[in-house]
């Protein structure tokens, strides 16, 4: 039965593998394939070197990996020594990460959008579900909870990092009760370039963190010891950032409103709600921005967010929300006072390229090949004809307006959107997710992975 199960599960994966072995692993060329076939259906157990069987693993979806993890101890071994070693090849499929009333309040589900089945992970105190989720990069979320304390988390490995104390963030000051223990904070309202409110208010931790976190960014995957860590937050969307190793955030003034960012040959870019684009070099002496892109825009009705092609091509994406049952065209009329209405829906997404010589942009008719993630994660632009499960010309999104991410009882917009006929479909149907913390994109990272986190 044993030989039977490895056989069959090698032949499988090879089937899986196949479409990138050749073209990612040369030396698998060695392996003549007669060898291999008698290999898997003759009545000796398959045995491949750990090198050959290391190499087919890498180029694996992380569910097939832990599956075959679990086929026999050869087959552990070269599991482990493949996510130790942190050389697996894949990028895998983003999947969709959300938490259940079904399941513990430290558990989180995992769509995956390859095999369009959910699996459940149980994630480090605190509860996810007591927890903000304001990023996603690199197979990290970056979350918040309801101490306002900011943590990074793996939700496939279940490492957790602390970031620095929000007391460290220039517009947060603690206020200390007769133990000395932090009761509550000062959140003082100015940017770099104007005072919004002369007095300052004061919250309990969990009233803070619904006002002052927005989203949050990494510049590379903290396994590797070296990053940087991004924060938009208010008042009016500001930045701020720290480094690994550091103990408090470093405030960007002057400017604010800003939408998303990305990193970019060792840059920052962070693009604003009027569609400028800053870049910045965190590691100089003295950080200031420089224009990449300036004002486009003198309103900012849409969402704006930046993403690299993999041409290597800058994007700048405009997304539009209308309440449901409204149409587009009634969502700005003058006559009517603007009211916030949470139950919306992405109506519009546009997406132009950014001509560096001349400042200005270019709308694009078709993604083509390509493929969009939008939301709190680090928006992705990735290629369709290698991830075969994912629809081209499309844009699969998520909830990220900053006015309702605190709401526990409304629907998330969430959805696949064909950006040729300008539909939006549904990922799953029934609904997987509860409405809070909102889900997002996540691309599982297995480096450091353990297969007995996932037993």
């Amino acid at each position: 039965m044993e030989v039977f199960s490895r056989a069959g599960m090698l032949s499988r994966l090879l089937l899986r593998a196949l479409p990138k072995m050749f073209a990612d692993s040369p030396r698998l060329l060695k392996i003549h394939p007669p060898h291999m076939e008698a290999a898997i259906v003759g009545s000796e157990s398959p045995e491949l070197p750990n090198e050959i069987l290391m190499e087919i693993f890498a180029l694996l979806q992380i569910p097939d990996l832990v599956r075959a993890g679990s086929v026999c101890s050869s087959w552990r071994a070269a599991y482990t020594s493949l996510c130790s070693s942190g050389t697996y090849k894949l990028q895998q499929t983003p999947c969709l990460l959300y938490t259940s009333e079904a399941t513990s309040a430290s558990a989180v589900g995992l769509y995956n959008l390859a095999e369009k089945k959910a699996y459940t992970l149980t994630l480090p105190d605190p509860p996810i579900r007591s927890r903000h989720v304001i990023g996603s990069s690199y197979g990290w979320i970056v979350t918040a909870d309801e101490g306002c304390n900011l943590h990074l988390v793996n939700p496939i490995t279940g490492e957790q990092i602390t970031l620095p104390s929000v007391t460290t963030i220039e517009q947060v000051k603690p206020i200390f009760d007769d133990a000395g223990a932090v009761c509550k904070y000062e959140y003082l309202w100015y940017t770099g370039e104007e005072m919004i409110a002369d007095s300052p208010s004061i919250y309990v931790p969990s009233e803070l963190r619904e006002h002052l976190f927005y989203k949050a960014f990494l510049s590379s995957d903290p396994a590797t010891a070296d990053y940087f860590v991004v924060l938009l937050h208010n008042p009016l969307s500001q930045l701020s950032f720290t480094r690994a190793g550091d103990n408090k955030w470093t405030w960007l003034p002057p400017h604010c409103h800003y939408e998303d960012c990305l990193f970019k040959g060792g840059l920052l870019y962070a693009s604003t709600a009027f569609g400028e684009i800053h870049a910045f070099d965190l590691g100089a002496p003295v950080v200031e921005p420089g224009i990449v892109l300036r004002e486009v825009k003198d309103y900012s009705s849409e969402r704006i967010y930046i993403v690299q092609a993999p041409c290597g091509d800058l994007l700048h994406i405009w997304r539009s929300n209308v309440p449901q049952g409204e149409d587009e065209e009634d969502e700005y009329d003058s006559d009517l006072e603007p009211e916030l209405d949470p139950e919306c829906h992405t109506s519009s997404i546009k997406v132009h390229k950014v001509e560096h010589t001349s400042q200005k942009l270019v709308e694009i008719s078709s993604m083509g090949e390509n493929v969009l993630f939008l939301g709190k994660n680090q928006s992705l632009c990735l290629r369709a004809e290698e991830y075969p499960q994912l629809k081209a010309n499309h844009v699969y999104f998520t909830d990220d307006e900053y006015l309702i991410m605190g709401s526990k009882n409304i629907s998330r917009d969430i959805g696949v959107f064909d950006l040729e006929n300008n539909s939006s479909e549904e990922i799953v149907s029934p609904q997987l997710w509860s409405n809070w913390p909102a889900p997002v994109w996540l691309i599982p990272n297995p480096r450091r992975m353990s297969y007995a986190s996932h037993s």
